[in-house]
């Protein structure tokens, strides 16, 4: 794209308006994704209406509440719509891809937020108060973005008829675990013809060898962390030899007894060898380039009794470290280089800049409102804000274009903001503060909200 950033910026969103599927939804939503990318602490409705269209906040705040809340448009056409432009430019600069899965977390109050519950949260470390997300993200050396974005419903939230009302949930919208979230976008994927990559993701999908499996029956590389536990059948450690069976069928089953037994991961790693493990640097980091020791096995799975084929184990002991740090298992080819097999492992770095972005700078944890359709819209349309910046990224455009930003109105103050600090009142330090809270009674009733402050004309808005 050339021209002025204002002119890239239509010219992206055209294929998004198509996908909206209604005329009057073209403003809004180019409102709102401008709203996303311009700078602003809180990018919730209605401070961003009054960055977008200072001269008219009321009615930019209501269009783009509607379109965000109540209008009923498709997430994944709009997403494709997205996909669309910014994958084709992702490949031209690096034609090897991976689909990144991962989950992430948004930290919540109460309880009335859709989906909202006690749950690990990534980004606070712990289990917590929050709604939980799943993602699928295409990328390459150059960028990435994401694909599919998933709300996580927890059990109790998906058979809560009544919670599931108050928040609109679909009806059609059933419990799905992770996995099986992650099952859906993947089968998304491959239906929309999206090339294939590399799929990556961690322990929590890696442990399940179902999913494993189901990969490669779509004929689905994958690089998947694994953890410590994972038992595996290497070297020694191999199954008993199937007798005959006692109908006349070859046995399909493996045989364990007390000599023949799987090994775990960790162990496994122990008894390696130290010429076994080698530094590897996979790619340059902010402060210098990334390396640490690995080292890298044939073995085949032995979850459950059934005959797996052989894979790579790959694992990651820092010299610093009394023990490894991580596991992978790995169905890329046998004859691929070390390096590279510990490149595609430590590509998953990706989803975290996706995360880190679309939170800190595009506001996606930001939406206030509490039902499914919002919560959806919102994470959309901060995909797509996301969308642009990697183009803008990958055709080299400098960080000094901007938008032109008009002034904000100059007595808007957001919603439950301060007031400026000129209109507080000042406080007399050489006089002391009463020694218990002074009661009055007879107190008039006083409105919660008012059209005016003083002499300032101060417009109170809800998302």
């Amino acid at each position: 794209m050339s021209g002025s950033i204002e002119s890239r910026f239509e010219a992206y969103c055209r294929p998004i308006v198509e996908a909206l599927a209604h005329a009057d939804r073209r403003q809004p939503a180019q409102w709102y994704l401008k709203g996303l990318l311009l700078p602003g602490e809180r990018k919730s409705v209605e401070p961003m209406a009054a960055r977008v269209c200072p001269g008219n906040v009321r009615s930019a705040h209501q269009s783009m509440h509607h379109l965000v809340a109540e209008a009923p448009w498709d997430d994944q056409a709009v997403l494709g719509a997205v996909a669309g432009q910014v994958v084709p430019a992702l490949l031209r600069k690096d034609p090897r891809c991976w689909w990144i899965l991962d989950d992430t977390g948004h930290a919540k109050k109460g309880t009335h937020s859709v989906g909202v519950a006690r749950q690990y949260c990534g980004r606070l470390g712990k289990t917590d108060n929050c709604q939980v997300a799943v993602s699928l993200s295409l990328a390459t050396g150059a960028g990435s973005v994401p694909l599919a974005y998933r709300l996580y419903l927890p059990q109790p939230w998906a058979e809560d008829r009544q919670r599931r009302a108050a928040a609109a949930v679909p009806s059609a919208i059933e419990f799905r675990t992770k996995g099986g979230l992650a099952r859906e976008q993947i089968e998304a994927a491959l239906a929309a013809g999206t090339p294939r990559g590399v799929v990556l993701a961690d322990a929590a999908y890696g442990d399940e060898a179902d999913f494993r499996q189901w990969l490669s029956a779509r004929d689905l590389d994958y690089v998947l962390a694994v953890r410590s536990a994972t038992s595996v059948w290497w070297d020694r450690h191999q199954p008993a030899k199937a007798g005959p069976s006692t109908r006349g069928r070859p046995r399909t089953l493996l045989a364990r007894d007390a000599r023949h037994q799987p090994i775990g991961v960790l162990a496994l790693a122990r008894r390696l060898p130290a010429s076994d493990f080698r530094t590897v640097t996979w790619r340059a980091g902010t402060n210098g380039a990334l390396s640490s020791r690995f080292a890298r096995v044939r073995v085949r799975a032995a979850q459950g009794n059934r005959a797996r084929p052989e894979e790579w184990l790959l694992i990651e002991w820092p010299a610093a470290e009394a023990a490894p740090t991580h596991y992978w298992l790995s169905t890329l080819p046998e004859n691929i280089s070390f390096k590279q097999l510990v490149a595609h492992a430590k590509g998953r770095w990706m989803i975290e800049r996706d995360y880190q972005e679309l939170k800190s700078e595009l506001g996606l944890s930001h939406y206030e409102g509490r039902n499914w359709r919002g919560f959806h819209h919102h994470a959309t349309l901060c995909i797509a804000a996301y969308g642009f910046l990697m183009l803008e990224r990958l055709a080299g455009k400098k960080n000094s274009a901007r938008f032109k930003e008009p002034p904000l109105p100059k007595r808007f103050r957001p919603r439950g903001s301060r007031p400026p600090a000129a209109s507080r009142a000042v406080v007399d330090r050489h006089r002391a503060l009463p020694s218990r809270t002074r009661h009055r009674s007879n107190i008039a009733a006083v409105s919660m909200l008012r059209g005016t402050v003083g002499q300032a004309n101060m417009i109170y808005l809800t998302q």
